[in-house]
């Protein structure tokens, strides 16, 4: 299957820039996976489409402020370093810009008493060591950025305050909850407190799984076939709780009981349950690494509704939501979308899959 096929021209000023004033502001595209069919509606009428008996399941992967920037030791030179996850033996892998001065030994000053230590040059990356820090977390979230996707244009010497703390609030779901993610897992972003409320007093059930998503979700496919893509491996965490809860909830369908529809937020979230699921689809508690690659011709283990944001062209995340609803519905939904002028990626609005 080819790459291209996956492709689309999107005009640069439907990339939202900034969230919108309030999270539940954002529009909702409604795609019949079966017919092609779209709705136009708001993202607060997305509660008229559960029925008592569903389950909704959320990623509640935290994002951490894993961008830092530095001055090298001693020459005051500038160095910009993304975590991407914690190395195996100590320190964290780690990508630098710019990548030629970081060599083994390098000091870098990210202030705050924060000094990193380059210990290791591979390929594409580097290992960085925080001598004298037992835990990074609290000190990154003083001196860190939210690790923005490159479309979305933050000028790190030009980054107002409350710019900044917006970005800290409005780039992290209400519901995150396990430090670790260096992304959001944006389809999540749009739901408030107060709407998770009105979900449960429908009696909706919710459940929550962690997928610690990685800088790989902004990369697009860049071999000519998807044959030939190498998925980015990323952790997740699915309990027994959550097991359960969705098994029963399968039942329930199955036997014609109330209710019963899955509710999947994010394409995350379709991975983690897709990477655990027997081929029977009852899913198994899990916990570890998964690179599945969802595309076209996959045959999905679980039935559900999918609750997405839109994609960027060529990546593995429009692959995996033509995969649900076909290519060409999907395709024609987001010419719909450029036309009705959505605005689209990680602060952009919001389309059900259903």
């Amino acid at each position: 299957m080819k790459t291209i096929d996956f492709d689309y021209e999107l005009p640069p000023e439907l990339i939202a820039q900034h969230p919108p004033e309030k999270r539940e502001d954002a529009r909702l595209m409604v795609l019949n996976r079966n017919t092609g069919g779209v709705e136009h509606r708001q993202f607060p009428e997305l509660l008229e489409y559960f029925s008592r008996g569903d389950l909704l399941v959320l990623n509640n992967a935290r994002v951490i402020p894993a961008r830092l920037h530095g001055r090298r030791i001693p020459t005051g030179g500038k160095s910009e370093i993304l975590l991407l996850n914690p190395a195996a033996d100590g320190g964290w892998n780690a990508l630098v810009r710019p990548a030629r001065r970081a060599r083994p030994g390098t000091e870098i000053d990210f202030g705050g008493g924060v000094i990193g230590v380059v210990r290791e040059r591979l390929q594409g990356n580097i290992i960085i060591d925080f001598p004298g820090i037992d835990d990074l977390l609290p000190a990154l979230e003083e001196i860190g950025y939210m690790p923005l996707p490159p479309y979305i244009k933050r000028d790190p010497h030009n980054y107002p305050e409350e710019l900044r703390r917006t970005d800290r609030e409005r780039y992290q779901t209400v519901f995150s909850k396990k430090p670790g993610a260096i992304a959001a897992p944006t389809a999540g972003l749009h739901f408030t407190d107060k709407f998770l409320d009105a979900i449960r007093e429908k009696g909706v059930k919710i459940a929550h799984l962690t997928l610690y998503v990685g800088y790989g979700t902004f990369q697009p496919v860049k071999t000519e076939t998807l044959e030939e893509h190498l998925m980015h491996e990323e952790y997740y965490e699915i309990d027994q709780e959550t097991a359960a809860a969705i098994n029963e909830s399968r039942e329930r369908k199955k036997e014609g009981g109330e209710g019963g529809r899955l509710w999947l937020v994010g394409t995350t979230t379709v991975r983690s349950l897709e990477s655990a699921a027997d081929q029977a689809g009852r899913i198994i508690p899990t916990t570890g690494p998964t690179d599945i690659f969802i595309y076209p011709g996959y045959r999905f283990k679980l039935d559900f509704n999918l609750i997405t944001n839109f994609h960027l062209p060529r990546s593995t995340l429009i692959m995996l939501v033509s995969a649900l609803a076909g290519r060409d519905n999907i395709l024609n939904a987001y010419q719909e979308a450029i036309t009705k002028k959505y605005r689209f990626y990680s602060y952009g609005d919001a389309m059900v899959i259903r």
